[in-house]
């Protein structure tokens, strides 16, 4: 395995460190000669390092590696060109199954550090499916490059083909480049002036070009070249996609099969999800209940979700456009509720109308462990009987979970 040496200003001393495991992000974790936590990019657990601070705080530092010493065991060589200089991968330097392991090992860390349960994650789905899984990609143009920022800054990195993208998604990737003439191209961003943004869509039904960072304006490849919204299929279930949907298919339905499981309904019972979108996961496991209720605050998803109720031939779900911390007279005593709430998770509103819902079981779907486990040690009254992680984003840093919390009696 090639080792490189990279040149770096002598006025900061090296230091020589052993990567111990990985944080939140993915980075690697070590420590310095006086104890002090630093964080190393594109480290893998076992590294011996020379690397160089560049960032330093009162507790830890961020530092780059200088000389790699003595490979990780669980190190690879990148399959990609663009990697690590492109933000869209964090671990393409590293074996899938050491990824798996640490995300793993985050979803636990989380669960027992901030949301103090001792239950654990003893699985992380996956359908071994480490490229070509994405769905949908938001590209971005400099006048000059065409592709993804670079990570953590808003340098665009040229792309030719990304590896995690549907081979769908590449091609327009090159349609946009070569400025075809059938008029997709970028739009300008209002937030960054000197760029432009363009994201593009890969269903089952065709693929979606959207040449606007809001998606307002769309140029659309269906099948048998008619124009209809674009639709994915799950177990049967056909969805009208408007607004957010899992970009990651296969991994969905592990998702949402576990979602399923952990709702466990029967005819007689009562479902309430909130933060339901286009009504994905009411439709996909409320159908085993005799009443669900989806709950959004965005008109255009709720409109979808009743179409895709339509679409189902389900008559037994209904969706409200009201937020999830209201009053929801139509199910006063829900027997599950499902929470799938954006990164930042539950608000302290909707924490409260659930336990005062007082359902006898929650299924918590989340893209964020750390919020996943500050919102557990909120819901009082609740402790987790089971939890599972699923590798939605391969080959980067993010995970999802579904949890299974438990009423105390």
């Amino acid at each position: 395995m090639a080792m490189h040496k990279k040149e770096f200003n002598v006025s900061s001393p090296p230091h020589i460190v052993t990567v111990k495991g990985y944080g939140s992000d993915g980075t690697g974790v070590a420590l310095l000669e006086d104890g002090k936590v630093v964080f190393v990019r594109n480290a893998a657990r076992g590294d011996v390092l020379e690397v160089r601070l560049i960032n330093q705080r009162k507790r830890s530092a961020e530092a780059e590696i200088i000389n790699m010493l003595t490979p990780s065991p669980y190190r690879i060589d990148p399959d990609c060109p663009v990697y690590p200089q492109c933000g869209g991968c964090d671990f393409r330097h590293i074996t899938y199954e050491e990824e798996l392991d640490l995300k793993l090992q985050r979803v636990n860390d989380a669960i027992e550090r901030i949301g103090g349960q001792t239950a654990r994650a003893n699985e992380i789905l996956n359908t071994g499916q480490t490229d070509g899984y994405r769905n949908k990609a938001v590209f971005h143009s400099d006048g000059n490059s065409l592709g993804f920022y670079q990570a953590g800054k808003h340098k665009v990195i040229a792309i030719d083909r990304c590896l995690l993208l549907k081979d769908d998604l590449n091609d327009a990737l090159g349609l946009l480049r070569e400025d075809s003439p059938s008029g997709i191209s970028c739009l300008p961003r209002e937030d960054y002036a000197n760029e432009t943004s363009c994201s593009a869509r890969k269903r089952y039904s065709g693929f979606q070009v959207c040449p606007a960072p809001d998606g307002e304006i769309t140029l659309r490849s269906g099948r048998n070249g008619l124009n209809p919204p674009l639709e994915e299929q799950l177990d049967g279930l056909v969805f009208q996609i408007s607004g957010f949907f899992q970009v990651n298919t296969g991994a969905a339905l592990l998702l949402f099969r576990k979602a399923r499981e952990y709702a466990a309904l029967s005819k007689n019972e009562t479902l309430i999800d909130l933060y339901c979108g286009v009504g994905s996961l009411t439709l996909f496991v409320g159908r085993d209940a005799g009443h669900a209720l989806g709950i959004e605050l965005d008109p255009d998803a709720v409109q979808a979700a009743r179409e895709n109720a339509w679409r189902n031939n389900i008559s037994h779900v209904e969706f409200l456009c009201v937020d999830a911390a209201q009053s929801i007279a139509a199910a006063a005593h829900p027997d599950c509720i499902i929470v799938d709430p954006p990164r930042r998770g539950l608000s302290p509103g909707a924490t409260a109308r659930i336990i005062e819902l007082s359902p006898s079981r929650i299924v918590y779907v989340s893209c964020d462990p750390a919020t996943l486990a500050r919102d557990i040690r909120r819901l009082e009254g609740y402790i987790v009987k089971d939890i599972t992680a699923v590798d939605m984003f391969p080959r980067t840093a993010n995970v999802e979970c579904c949890c299974l919390l438990e009423k105390v009696k």
